[in-house]
């Protein structure tokens, strides 16, 4: 049965009872009685506006002459404490208690004093009052410490999914290291071979050797990183120059500009500026066959604008992406920025990304 419907019926079975065994002198005080059930139904959605209502239409149906217990008051007592709403349901039960003689004295039936506190002690005594209350404070921890386990529970499946990561890191880390030094040793090697024979070293070798040696300096970075350790910095827009002339020395006529101050720029947009740029002469000197590339870095007052053309061989047109942009584009949508990957139509291609840029 779902909650609503649960609803409904004890509002309907507590509203019946109250009537059947109300038996008051007027037309008005089964009214009252029916009612005092059928707004339990809104017990969940406003437990303190229903346990008012609870408490005067008791006092209403009492003061009627109704001697019947104020069942319905007692629910919205456990809904209030479920709610947590404990100093409400403390100080409406004490006024409760205070009240039902005054109404009981009102009734048509003429009691005195002592009968109209007998008449109260009757239809609501305190331990009933004490049992409702404790009924709906165990439920609300119960519920309570169910919500923390499950948070408890996710939190554990993130702490394992970050360490499966990192393991998984460093497994790639001792493996691409060793391809990447063995690579690096033997363009080392060559050149130390050149230079003692009195050789000219051939740019290309020189280029792998300086790659060798900033991909091993890079994946112990990142490694370093994901162990959360500060003593290797991320990259950031200020190296974006040393890429520039690593792109040169391949033979790329690669120029920089930037425009624009760079104070207070956030971490992550230093580092996706980097990576961006990084990508982008990589698959420029590997697919583009271009001869010019140009690497625009303009900051704005909220926003930082990288943009990277080149006059390579790419047909407007042919836009499918591969890993690296869709890698690219993955970073900067993270970062809530727009990214633009395409042919020109004067020939070549065109990299454009807008970075927001927190304001403080």
């Amino acid at each position: 049965m779902s909650k609503r419907w649960l609803d409904w019926a004890i509002a309907a079975g507590v509203a019946t009872s109250l009537v059947v065994a109300g038996h008051p002198a007027t037309v008005p005080g089964y009214a009252l009685l029916a009612a005092s059930g059928l707004v339990l139904l809104a017990r969940t959605r406003s437990p303190r506006a229903v346990l008012a209502a609870t408490g005067l239409l008791a006092l209403g149906y009492q003061a009627t002459g109704a001697d019947v217990p104020v069942i319905a008051f007692l629910f919205a007592v456990y809904s209030t404490m479920r709610a947590g709403h404990r100093v409400f349901t403390l100080a409406g039960s004490v006024l409760m208690l205070a009240t039902l003689p005054l109404a009981a004295l009102a009734s048509p039936r003429d009691l005195t004093t002592y009968e109209a506190f007998a008449q109260t002690r009757d239809v609501l005594q305190i331990a009933w009052l004490i049992a409702a209350a404790a009924a709906g404070e165990a439920l609300r921890q119960a519920e309570r410490r169910a919500d923390e386990a499950e948070r408890t529970k996710e939190e554990t499946a993130r702490r394992r999914a970050n360490e499966e990561r990192l393991h998984i890191a460093r497994e790639l880390h001792d493996s691409l290291t060793h391809q990447i030094s063995v690579i690096k040793l033997q363009a080392e090697v060559a050149v130390h071979l050149a230079r003692k024979r009195g050789e000219e070293v051939p740019e290309p070798l020189l280029v792998i050797r300086d790659a060798g040696r900033e991909a091993s300096r890079e994946l112990r970075a990142t490694l370093e990183a994901l162990r959360d350790d500060d003593k290797n910095p991320p990259h950031g827009i200020k190296d974006v120059p040393d890429l520039v002339e690593r792109a040169r020395a391949t033979g790329l006529d690669a120029r920089l500009t930037i425009e624009g101050r760079h104070d207070d720029v956030p971490a992550a947009v230093e580092r996706t500026a980097y990576r961006i740029v990084q990508e982008s002469l990589t698959n420029i000197a590997r697919h583009a066959a271009a001869a010019t590339a140009r690497v625009h870095i303009d900051y704005r007052e909220d926003t930082v604008i990288i943009e990277v053309d080149d006059d390579g061989t790419a047909a407007p047109g042919n836009t499918a992406p591969g890993v690296g942009l869709l890698g690219m584009r993955e970073r900067v949508t993270a970062l809530g920025g727009h990214l633009q990957a395409a042919p020109r139509t004067e020939g070549g291609f065109r990299v454009q990304a807008e970075l927001p840029v927190a304001q403080p």
